[in-house]
């Protein structure tokens, strides 16, 4: 019985579909050459938040007092999110509160956290105003549960932060959490899945607090510029209806018509457009490009409250890597920091943000305001690539993670040839050499690399260049690898099975019926290429064939059993080997467009596991 198959290159294709769709209802022209990915449907609202790309999310409250340890008890969960312990250890309501006394109230300064971001490069700053375990960072007066009921004199953690953000310039966002409150009688507790609440009983919580308390948010604190919501479901799967959602919405758009509202509402983009920027799962990044507002929600450590026993740490690199990469599909990034009940930021944290403050300080342009471009976000394996319009001109900027030995880069895909090539160091920017071929540009670079985390190549343009999103780029292994993934057309078995065993067993097609595969390569050299191929094939006819058709010369070769392998010694870990096979030489005599087809035809009855195809220059 043949397999039904799955198409990993048809769900790609529905996602780009999914995302053109508007511009091709529209009668939007999508020819050969790439598309400009600019960021449309962005409201005036949230043009600052497009242009802003990178803010501070601070989880602080009572939690923040335990630690992540409740009477010598770990956090009773392995995702380790301290703030959750109020509802994770089952704790007494006025015992939880007692958490408070453990607060150093004279060393609490809002303003060293603004300070902390500032310095870090970030342009807003979200806090928690009110988690789920219901207390208020305010002086509310809706009720007794808020820090003005607790501190002597009053604090208001929320008027404090409003201020500093105000006097230091950068926006201030607010954390509520209306649809979970473990606090309220009648707010949403995940016990209520045992013990239920009525539709009354619910909409009595939102009358008597939600709508009351973000009314004191909204008119009490000066110039909102978000708030960030945290029903990570849709409405239609909670307690919630949307009647209550646009009821908040609406009073949110009459007191402060210019405050940004996020997808975690519980509306999705899609479904309301009002909503001005969709929130991606925590410590969740882009994959592809969006034409809307859209962010990431991320933290340094693992947990987003302070937690003792914290160890696993981000590096600088690794944070860099998610701001560059979500930017380069349109995305922002929130990243958390989690104080302690002191007010201090963990040195970990601290030390990461400042890191990352001074990179922005040498390489922010390819930051703030920037935004896509139209080649795939995994075209090279050596860069990620930002876009920004500026002064009647137009920049790329190549964001390089393994600076190359041989101090040589290739672009593929951009037709236009730039003005001029640099790269950004603390001096400025320096200019570099290029070459540029047809739709290779060739960077030459110095030989040390100027940045220490990530260096940035900046090429400019007259306009907006044109490029071509059909090519199968060069790689930093000086080749060309070619999946299934980045494959333009194919006809046959496209059944993608991930990666298994922790990746000893990689991802590949499944191959049982004859199946054929091509590529789109530029080849700015002439020569003798190599090609090779990775499969498992465990058949023992050995009548199986593979084609490769490049340039009007044809190579064959017959399938090759490829036994077993062992995955993990000493674990009886026995896998299928994934071995790579020559399959011989071409020649290319012309530079050009050149299209590479795979034939795989296996045994009836039998299959052969596909995992790639790689074609070098050979240099000897």
């Amino acid at each position: 019985m043949k397999r039904i198959k799955t198409s990993f290159l048809r769900l790609k294709f529905l996602s780009l579909i999914w995302v053109l769709g508007p511009l091709i209802m529209s009668g939007a022209g999508i020819g050969s050459w790439g598309m400009c990915f600019g960021q449309t449907k962005v409201n005036p609202r949230a043009s600052w938040f497009t242009e802003a790309r990178f803010g501070m999310f601070i989880h602080w409250g009572v939690y923040s007092g335990a630690e992540g340890v409740w009477k010598g008890e770990k956090l009773r969960y392995d995702n380790d999110y301290a703030e959750w312990i109020y509802y994770r250890n089952r704790i007494d309501r006025d015992e939880y509160l007692d958490l408070l006394e453990k607060f150093q109230w004279d060393n609490i300064n809002p303003e060293e956290w603004v300070l902390l971001a500032k310095n870090a490069g970030m342009k807003y700053v979200t806090l928690t105003a009110k988690h789920h375990d219901g207390f208020a960072l305010w002086d509310s007066q809706v009720g007794n549960y808020d820090i003005g009921e607790f501190t002597n004199s009053k604090r208001d953690i929320v008027k404090e932060l409003a201020l500093a953000c105000k006097k230091h310039g950068l926006k201030i966002g607010l954390y509520y959490s209306h649809w979970v409150d473990w606090e309220h009688p009648f707010g949403w507790d995940h016990t209520n899945e045992i013990y239920p609440l009525t539709a009354s009983q619910y909409d009595h919580y939102w009358q008597e607090k939600v709508m009351p308390q973000m009314r004191e948010l909204l008119t009490n604190y000066g110039d909102i510029g978000l708030i960030w919501f945290d029903m990570w479901i849709h409405h239609s799967r909670t307690i919630v209806t949307k009647s209550q959602l646009l009821q908040l919405k609406s009073m949110i758009r009459e007191l402060q018509p210019n405050c940004l509202v996020n997808s975690r509402l519980g509306l999705s983009v899609e479904e309301d457009p009002d909503v001005d920027f969709r929130t991606l799962g925590d410590n969740s990044f882009g994959t592809m490009k969006l034409d809307y507002p859209w962010q990431s929600p991320a933290t340094v450590a693992h947990s987003w409250g302070y937690h003792a026993l914290e160890d696993q740490w981000k590096s600088s690199t690794t944070i860099l890597r998610n701001l560059i990469s979500n930017v380069s599909l349109n995305g922002n990034v929130m990243l958390n920091i989690g104080p302690r009940a002191n007010g201090d930021v963990p040195y970990e944290i601290e030390s990461r943000l400042l890191e990352i403050g001074a990179w922005l300080d040498r390489n922010g342009e390819s930051i703030y305001g920037a935004g896509g471009f139209d080649l795939e976000k995994d075209q090279h394996d050596w860069c990620l690539i930002t876009s920004k319009e500026s002064h009647n001109s137009h920049q790329l900027f190549l964001h390089v993670f393994n600076w190359p030995l041989d101090n040589e880069l290739k672009l593929t895909g951009i037709i236009d040839k730039p003005d001029a090539a640099s790269v950004l160091t603390s001096a400025g920017r320096q200019p570099i050499l290029f070459d540029h071929n047809e739709v290779v540009t060739t960077i030459h670079l110095p030989a040390k690399q100027p940045d220490p985390l990530v260096s940035v190549i900046v090429l400019d343009y007259p306009r907006y260049p044109k490029s071509r999103t059909d090519l199968v780029a060069e790689s930093l292994s000086d080749g060309y690898a070619m999946t299934p993934t980045n494959s333009l057309d194919y006809e046959g078995d496209i059944f993608v099975e991930r990666a298994e065993r922790f990746g000893s067993i990689p991802g590949h097609v499944v191959v049982d019926e004859k199946s054929h595969y091509t590529w789109k390569l530029y080849l700015d050299q002439t020569g003798h290429y190599e090609l090779d191929l990775s499969y498992s094939y465990q058949g023992t006819s050995g009548r199986g064939e593979i084609t490769v058709e490049i340039a009007g010369q044809n190579l064959q070769s017959s399938m090759n059993h490829t036994g077993k392998t062992v995955g993990e010694p000493g674990n009886n870990w026995h896998i299928e080997s994934f071995n790579a096979h020559r399959l011989g030489q071409v020649v290319i005599k012309e530079r050009g467009y050149y299209t590479l087809k795979l034939i795989i035809d296996p045994p009836e009855e039998e299959q052969v596991n596909f995992q790639w195809a790689w074609m070098e220059k050979d240099e000897r």
